[in-house]
């Protein structure tokens, strides 16, 4: 297979300027103008909660893909279910932080030689700004190379890869780290290389909210685009040329949602309020292929003992089992679509091209 030397990357992927005239929905084969989802749970086998809101939301409702966090401690029973299901769009989640306060998890490789990945504890870092001053590009290398190797000797092929707490994402080195193990084993990336309208959008606006409850925003004022996307087109063309599909945008603004008063609504009153939210947001998304991302878990009373978003996260799980939402995807033409299809669909690409 043809490669695009990966210095080019490195050199600062200016080589690569690109006036995209096709979504790479429609260079993927689908039809023009159409708007192709795959609707991906993070977070599998961080909890057994987790996991049953994986099953549910893939099995029983519209999701139709999930990553593992293989260094978390519940990753042997949802790697059984992938098993037992082979046709469950399955990724892995690369995971270099360990967020919560008494719920912890560390590397997979050798700790001794990952020193800048681990706290006082042994443990990740809980915040991707720790991980971001103190690990070096190699050690990142190590790690979610750990993971990848201990999936396949699970017997778990990982159909893609994506970054827990978009951690691969907070510094060049460490992107060039994440997308550089995808194209090498040629196993598609989470990135969104496209136009990304709708993830610029939601940038800003989240931006606006912020200043305003600072006081630092005037109307008008021209706001940046986020800094993530800066070569964003010019990194979707690489990888492309490197054989991989490319995201036209990412749809991940679920986990910002704030239901007032979540502790206090029944059921009915969540999924309500979720689904209605899901429906708007989507409903905003341009033609091109997007990857909505949410958290659906089944809360029992032990997940209040890893956090304090439980019903938040089963806010996202019920919107995916919610008949409403599958209404709405279908009369309105949405075609969901996984990363497995996705891939087959880019070699058919490559065969013809």
């Amino acid at each position: 297979m043809k490669r695009v030397f990966f210095a080019a990357l490195l050199a600062g992927l200016t080589a690569y300027s690109f006036a995209q005239t096709k979504t790479y929905a429609e260079k993927l084969g689908w039809p023009k103008g159409a708007k192709v989802l795959i609707l991906h749970v993070d977070d599998a086998g961080m909890s057994h909660d987790s996991d049953e809101g994986v099953e549910k939301a893939t099995g029983q409702g519209v999701a139709t893909s999930t990553s593992v966090m293989m260094p978390c401690p519940w990753v042997p029973e949802i790697v059984k279910y992938i098993k037992e299901h082979p046709d469950l769009d399955a990724g892995l989640h690369l995971t270099l932080t360990s967020e919560w306060n008494v719920y912890r998890w560390g590397p997979l490789s050798d700790r001794s030689r990952v020193p800048g990945l681990i706290d006082k504890q042994g443990y990740f870092y809980k915040a991707v700004g720790a991980v971001y001053f103190s690990a070096k590009p190699d050690e990142i290398d190590m790690e979610i190379r750990a993971q990848l190797d201990k999936a396949l000797a699970m017997g778990f092929k990982p159909t893609h890869l994506d970054s827990h707490m978009g951690t691969l994402f907070a510094k060049q080195a460490f992107l060039e780290k994440y997308l550089q193990l995808g194209i090498e084993k040629q196993i598609p990336v989470m990135f969104p290389g496209g136009d990304d309208l709708f993830y610029r959008a939601e940038a800003k606006a989240a931006t606006i909210a912020s200043m305003k409850k600072a006081g630092t925003y005037t109307e008008g004022m021209t706001i940046p685009d986020p800094a993530e996307l800066d070569k964003a087109k010019d990194i979707g063309t690489m990888l492309w040329k490197n054989g991989l599909p490319v995201l036209d945008d990412l749809h991940n603004s679920s986990y910002d949602w704030v239901m007032p008063d979540i502790g206090h609504k029944t059921d009915a009153e969540i999924q309500k309020w979720y689904t209605d939210h899901y429906i708007e947001s989507i409903g905003r998304l341009s033609p091109g292929l997007t990857m909505v991302i949410m958290h659906c878990t089944d809360p029992t009373n032990a997940f209040k003992y890893i956090c304090n978003e439980g019903q938040k996260r089963k806010g996202d799980l019920m919107a995916m089992l919610d008949p409403r939402l599958k209404e709405f995807l279908t009369k309105n033409g949405y075609i969901l679509t996984t990363w497995r299809e996705v891939m087959e669909r880019r070699k058919k690409v490559a065969n013809a091209e």
